[in-house]
């Protein structure tokens, strides 16, 4: 990254937006009894927070118990830190080796959603097999909240000045004017992102809401299509990717590619087959009791 670059990057550049007329400088913190707490880190806790909340509402459209999803987020949210910080320090792993003491310096920032999202699915697949829950019924509601997370987590990307793209000139730029007075123009991709996802998660909710799913899976699998798709997209514009050794290929770019290429494939043979109303795990309760003779309903 260019030397001009990196100094813009400090915390309190001031950010503008030319074809809005709008000038903003907000801070990357604030200090509350002498202890620092940066708003990335309270708008990805604000964001979990009304990801849950969300979930929990939303439960029964896809026969799940609120009490069986507050349970999976006691073991998920804390593991999904883990694997999101653990994936951005695996593709940083000589800078991580010769300083061993950051490892664990979150309030730095790096943590990476695929790291998280694996680690997530992962916890969701124990707990679920656990409590004798459907995991892809668990998933279609969890990416839901997923996407409120990282809706609201891109702008802790923007209150830190990080997570843009390279210099440009599009109508929709965003300036970074350093201390020192010098500004550069670059995309701003963590708005790109926060839109994508803003647009994927107002489909799916009308979409679950009005009973378009048709199997188990269907809207995580959407969801990991769609995402893909635009990160794919959004990360070959931005300056800090992380990248697979010294191989010049984008890790995220290309996960993203490879999940929107298998989560194409299975939508594509899903479609081709026969999928049963009743076969939903939301739907199977009512066709239990409905087929219970008469007597024996509760």
């Amino acid at each position: 990254m260019p030397v001009f670059l990196m100094e813009t990057i400090q915390r309190d550049s001031t950010i503008s937006f030319p074809f809005l007329h709008l000038t903003l400088n907000p801070p990357a913190s604030f200090t509350v009894f002498g202890f620092r707490i940066y708003f990335y880190g309270v708008l990805i806790a604000l964001g979990f927070l009304l990801a849950i909340l969300y979930c929990a509402h939303a439960t029964p459209r896809f026969g799940l118990k609120s009490d069986d999803f507050y349970d999976l987020m006691l073991w998920l949210i804390p593991l999904s830190i883990v694997g999101a910080r653990g994936y951005y320090v695996l593709f940083r792993l000589d800078y991580y080796l010769a300083h061993p003491g950051e490892i664990l310096a979150l309030r730095d920032g790096g943590l990476a959603i695929y790291g998280g999202v694996i680690a997530g699915v992962l916890t969701a697949f124990f707990v679920c097999r656990k409590k004798k829950i459907p995991l892809p019924a668990m998933l279609d509601l969890a990416v839901l909240g997923l996407l409120i997370g990282q809706i609201l987590g891109r702008w802790g990307n923007f209150m830190n000045r990080e997570a843009f793209g390279a210099e440009t000139e599009i109508f929709c730029r965003m300036g970074l004017t350093s201390p020192s007075g010098n500004t550069i123009y670059v995309h701003p991709t963590f708005l790109y992102e926060s839109l994508w996802n803003l647009a994927a998660f107002v489909f799916l909710h009308i979409w679950t809401k009005r009973g378009g799913r048709k199997y188990d899976g269907q809207a995580a699998l959407l969801y990991f299509l769609w995402y893909g798709l635009g990160r794919a997209w959004i990360e070959g514009l931005r300056t800090d990717s992380l990248y697979i050794g010294s191989t010049g290929i984008r890790v995220s770019q290309a996960l993203s590619l490879v999940l929107a290429a298998v989560s194409l494939c299975i939508l594509i043979a899903q479609s081709r087959r026969a999928h049963p109303p009743e076969a939903l795990f939301v739907n199977r309760g009512k066709t239990e009791t409905t087929d219970k003779p008469e007597g024996e309903q509760s």
